[in-house]
């Protein structure tokens, strides 16, 4: 590539679907892009901030895609912003785009890369269910596309034995539907099965439905669980107060929180 390109790439985490919760460097990234590239969904969340920027807009599932196209715009001299929902770096678009730059040996500097974090899904999940994530937890895709289902199985049974608080990304889809049931047996190994559960669909949009449920239960909840569901499940610890979920941080002596 030559060594005079001065194309930017902007991978911006946008948050949930309020714009209000959107950081001001990603907006500040996205108004100083010639270009916006993303899931059509993500696009028309920002349409009002686009004016007449082009934009390159593609379905779930063209990840690669979407980022092939940034980095040719890039390589072409051109600021171009990637749109995640969240954060990019969580289970969004950085990864992808890392990946072509990678395979087209990018030199680290031309086009340069500036990742913009977001409010990740796993936080504005936890925003609405109350506390849940005030000890250890961790992250899990059940999306078997690119992941074998046998390191996913791997991991929900260490977070499983590690008592961790599990947030379930990519839970369910029309094709993949028995991935979260299988999720569900391999936790209800190590917890009861009145551990809390929440299902927080659409998180600050206008469609925006929460379910708070427990592990046993989750059972008859399956059908309300989508690819733009977060599933939130509790350890040991974690109880429910007034419709909330609250895992407590367990300094039990302290008189104060620190």
């Amino acid at each position: 590539m030559s060594d005079d390109v001065n194309g930017k790439l902007f991978l911006v985490g946008i948050g949930p679907g309020d714009p209000s919760l959107q950081t001001p460097g990603a907006a500040s990234a996205l108004s100083r892009s010639d270009v916006i590239v993303g899931f059509r969904g993500y696009i028309d969340q920002i349409t009002d901030q686009a004016g007449d920027k082009e934009l390159v807009s593609m379905e779930l599932g063209q990840e690669l895609e979407r980022a092939g196209r940034a980095v040719d715009l890039a390589y072409e001299g051109k600021s171009v912003a990637v749109v995640s929902s969240g954060d990019a770096g969580i289970y969004g678009m950085a990864g992808p785009v890392f990946r072509v730059l990678t395979d087209r040996k990018w030199d680290g500097a031309n086009p340069s890369v500036e990742v913009v974090p977001g409010i990740s899904a796993l936080q504005s999940a936890a925003s609405l269910l109350g506390s849940p994530l005030m000890q250890d937890f961790c992250a899990i895709s059940l999306s078997n596309l690119l992941t074998p289902w046998e390191a996913i199985e791997k991991r929900l049974e260490a977070a499983a034995l590690g008592d961790f608080v599990v947030v379930l990304y990519n839970p369910r889809s029309q094709r993949r539907t028995w991935q979260l049931p299988e999720a569900r047996r391999i936790l209800l190994e190590k917890r009861g099965g009145e551990t809390p559960v929440g299902l927080i669909r659409d998180a600050y949009r206008p469609a925006q439905r929460i379910i708070v449920t427990n592990l046993q239960e989750l059972e008859d909840r399956m059908t309300d669980v989508d690819m733009f569901t977060t599933v939130v499940i509790g350890n040991s610890n974690t109880y429910l107060h007034q419709g909330f979920m609250v895992t407590p941080r367990g300094y039990e002596n302290k008189t104060s929180a620190g």
